[in-house]
Protein backbone atom coordinates (compact mmCIF):
# COMPACT_ATOMS: atom_id res chain seq x y z
CA UNK A 1 0.00 0.00 0.00
CA UNK A 2 1.23 3.60 -0.60
CA UNK A 3 3.46 4.63 2.40
CA UNK A 4 5.09 8.03 2.74
CA UNK A 5 8.11 9.37 5.02
CA UNK A 6 8.31 13.20 5.34
CA UNK A 7 11.65 14.98 6.15
CA UNK A 8 13.06 18.41 6.31
CA UNK A 9 10.88 20.31 9.23
CA UNK A 10 13.02 22.47 11.71
CA UNK A 11 13.12 25.67 12.77
CA UNK A 12 13.48 29.04 10.79
CA UNK A 13 14.09 32.68 11.25
CA UNK A 14 11.26 35.12 10.36
CA UNK A 15 12.09 35.81 6.12
CA UNK A 16 14.18 32.54 6.00
CA UNK A 17 13.59 29.27 3.85
CA UNK A 18 12.91 25.56 4.73
CA UNK A 19 12.20 22.69 1.81
CA UNK A 20 10.21 19.77 2.91
CA UNK A 21 10.60 16.47 1.25
CA UNK A 22 8.06 13.75 0.77
CA UNK A 23 9.41 10.15 0.06
CA UNK A 24 6.11 7.87 -2.06
CA UNK A 25 6.16 4.35 -1.72
CA UNK A 26 3.98 1.21 -2.55
CA UNK A 27 2.32 2.22 -5.73
CA UNK A 28 2.34 3.97 -9.45
CA UNK A 29 3.60 7.63 -8.55
CA UNK A 30 2.65 8.85 -11.67
CA UNK A 31 -1.21 7.55 -10.60
CA UNK A 32 -1.21 10.76 -7.83
CA UNK A 33 -1.96 14.02 -7.35
CA UNK A 34 0.34 15.27 -4.12
CA UNK A 35 -0.97 18.01 -1.95
CA UNK A 36 0.65 19.75 1.61
CA UNK A 37 -1.27 20.96 4.70
CA UNK A 38 -1.00 22.07 7.63
CA UNK A 39 -2.10 22.29 10.98
CA UNK A 40 -1.43 24.81 13.71
CA UNK A 41 -2.14 23.56 17.51
CA UNK A 42 -6.05 24.32 18.18
CA UNK A 43 -6.76 24.76 14.34
CA UNK A 44 -8.08 22.07 11.79
CA UNK A 45 -6.17 20.97 8.92
CA UNK A 46 -5.72 23.29 6.21
CA UNK A 47 -4.53 23.01 2.21
CA UNK A 48 -1.83 24.49 1.39
CA UNK A 49 -1.05 23.92 -2.25
CA UNK A 50 -1.03 20.74 -4.20
CA UNK A 51 0.31 19.48 -7.76
CA UNK A 52 -1.25 17.20 -10.37
CA UNK A 53 0.54 13.79 -11.92
CA UNK A 54 2.81 15.29 -13.83
CA UNK A 55 4.49 18.29 -12.31
CA UNK A 56 3.04 20.14 -15.25
CA UNK A 57 0.41 22.06 -12.63
CA UNK A 58 0.28 23.00 -9.12
CA UNK A 59 -2.04 25.41 -6.76
CA UNK A 60 -1.03 26.97 -3.53
CA UNK A 61 -3.76 28.82 -1.34
CA UNK A 62 -3.91 32.37 -1.26
CA UNK A 63 -2.03 33.06 1.95
CA UNK A 64 1.25 31.64 0.65
CA UNK A 65 0.55 32.44 -3.17
CA UNK A 66 4.66 33.86 -4.51
CA UNK A 67 5.85 32.33 -1.16
CA UNK A 68 5.52 28.43 -1.15
CA UNK A 69 6.31 26.70 -4.52
CA UNK A 70 5.19 22.12 -4.56
CA UNK A 71 7.17 20.38 -6.98
CA UNK A 72 8.27 17.08 -7.62
CA UNK A 73 10.22 14.15 -9.40
CA UNK A 74 8.82 11.32 -10.93
CA UNK A 75 11.51 9.38 -11.46
CA UNK A 76 12.72 9.73 -7.54
CA UNK A 77 9.11 9.49 -6.16
CA UNK A 78 9.50 12.55 -3.89
CA UNK A 79 7.39 15.55 -3.86
CA UNK A 80 8.59 19.12 -2.35
CA UNK A 81 7.50 21.97 -0.61
CA UNK A 82 9.89 24.79 -1.51
CA UNK A 83 8.79 27.84 1.77
CA UNK A 84 10.60 30.89 1.59
CA UNK A 85 10.22 34.17 3.40
CA UNK A 86 8.55 32.47 6.22
CA UNK A 87 6.70 34.18 8.62
CA UNK A 88 6.01 32.97 12.53
CA UNK A 89 2.05 32.12 11.19
CA UNK A 90 3.44 29.70 9.11
CA UNK A 91 3.80 27.76 11.85
CA UNK A 92 2.27 23.95 11.92
CA UNK A 93 2.63 20.74 11.39
CA UNK A 94 2.92 20.34 7.41
CA UNK A 95 1.93 17.02 5.92
CA UNK A 96 2.30 15.78 2.64
CA UNK A 97 -0.69 13.63 1.12
CA UNK A 98 -1.56 11.59 -2.00
CA UNK A 99 -5.10 11.64 -3.65
CA UNK A 100 -5.86 8.99 -6.57
CA UNK A 101 -6.65 11.70 -9.18
CA UNK A 102 -4.43 12.86 -12.15
CA UNK A 103 -5.24 16.29 -11.91
CA UNK A 104 -4.23 18.63 -8.43
CA UNK A 105 -7.23 18.69 -6.08
CA UNK A 106 -8.03 20.81 -3.03
CA UNK A 107 -10.68 18.64 -1.00
CA UNK A 108 -9.11 16.86 1.70
CA UNK A 109 -11.69 14.24 1.58
CA UNK A 110 -9.66 13.32 -1.63
CA UNK A 111 -6.55 12.24 -0.13
CA UNK A 112 -6.58 8.90 0.81
CA UNK A 113 -2.87 8.88 2.14
CA UNK A 114 -0.87 10.95 4.77
CA UNK A 115 3.05 11.15 5.91
CA UNK A 116 3.77 11.27 9.27
CA UNK A 117 4.19 15.38 9.48
CA UNK A 118 6.66 17.74 9.93
CA UNK A 119 6.93 20.42 12.45
CA UNK A 120 8.35 23.53 10.82
CA UNK A 121 8.71 26.46 13.87
CA UNK A 122 9.13 30.29 12.51
CA UNK A 123 10.37 32.41 15.15
CA UNK A 124 13.17 34.68 15.99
Amino acid sequence: QVHLVQSGGGLAQPGGSLTLSCAFSGGAFDDYAMGWFRQAPGLEREYVGSINWSGKSANVEESVKGRFTISRDNAKNMVYLRMDTLKPEDTAVYYCAAANFLTWVDDIKLYDTWGQGSQVTVSS
